[in-house]
């Protein structure tokens, strides 16, 4: 394949470049490309007339989302409208990356890609007009969450930050999810373009945990004493976040093959904290 990649110098696109120069695809980094003028956008798919587009670039800051909702909808959500249309001048399959911050975090059991959106945030709301700008029977929207990968910023490098700044760290313990690692979310991405594998899919790493307990799985995977992170509740976070985030973002998938998940986030934890202490 030759394959776009937008957002190509974050922190998903980088490692969406290598998967796809290692599996022998061509990868043509788009970074630089104004996704948010759909001129510039067209003119750069119909030159390069790639067999796919996966789509990484986004305006992720959660809360920066929250204190600017025009230029999240603008980079999010039009700015996948442009990608989308540019994508059909040359019949290319698009892989859209999306968020557990669709949903609302009320639902008791995980969220599968058959489940309703009812996103808090304006950050959510903007990811969700991106999802409505996809033709799920033609393209590919991959929801993902608490992504963590060499690349950009995460929150196991925030976390292993704080570990050399602080004697003690205090993380939430009433927001839960599934943390996902970059080398293990790319593959997957480039598997779903290359066979154009359309619909909406769940793609995380399993094991469901707090940030609390996502930062003592830190700790211990980086050799330090995970009796020093402590919990607390959203409620006492100081300062507030502007955004409001859901309590229960799990996502599972009703749609991969059990083959395909991507394994416990502690399976590959050890790998990505390693790299990242070099």
């Amino acid at each position: 394949m030759r394959v776009v990649v937008t957002g190509s110098n974050g922190q998903v696109g980088r490692e969406v470049v290598e998967s796809l120069e290692t599996t022998g695809h061509t990868a043509l980094a788009a970074g630089s490309a104004d996704i948010t003028s759909p001129e510039l956008m067209r003119e750069h798919i119909t030159d390069v007339r790639p067999d796919a587009v996966i789509h990484c670039a986004a305006f992720t800051d959660v809360d920066g989302c929250e204190l600017d909702p025009d230029r999240a909808m603008s980079v999010n959500g039009d700015g996948t409208r442009n990608v989308i249309e540019a994508a059909a001048a040359v019949d290319a399959f698009v892989v859209t990356l999306s968020t557990d911050y669709v949903f609302d975090g009320v639902k008791p059991a995980p969220y599968v890609e058959s489940d309703a959106p009812n996103p808090l945030s304006a950050y959510g709301r903007s990811k969700l007009a991106a999802e409505d700008a996809v033709n799920p029977e033609a393209h590919a929207i991959v929801r993902t969450s608490w992504v963590c990968g060499h690349y950009g910023k995460n929150m196991v490098k925030t976390i292993l930050r704080l570990a050399a700044e602080h004697d003690q760290l205090s993380f939430v313990r009433d927001q839960r999810g599934h943390p996902t690692i970059v080398a293990d979310l790319a593959p997957m991405l480039v598997r779903i373009a290359d066979e154009r594998r359309a619909g909406i899919w769940h793609v995380t790493n399993q094991g469901a945990v707090s940030w609390y307990e996502f930062a003592q799985a830190v700790m211990r995977a980086a050799g330090h004493d995970p009796k020093r992170v402590h919990p607390i509740t959203t409620a006492e976070l100081q300062p507030p976040r502007p955004a409001p985030r859901p309590a229960n973002s799990v996502l599972d998938s009703e749609r991969l093959a059990p083959h395909e998940l991507l394994p416990d986030f502690r399976d590959s934890l050890p790998d990505l904290v390693a790299n990242l202490r070099l």
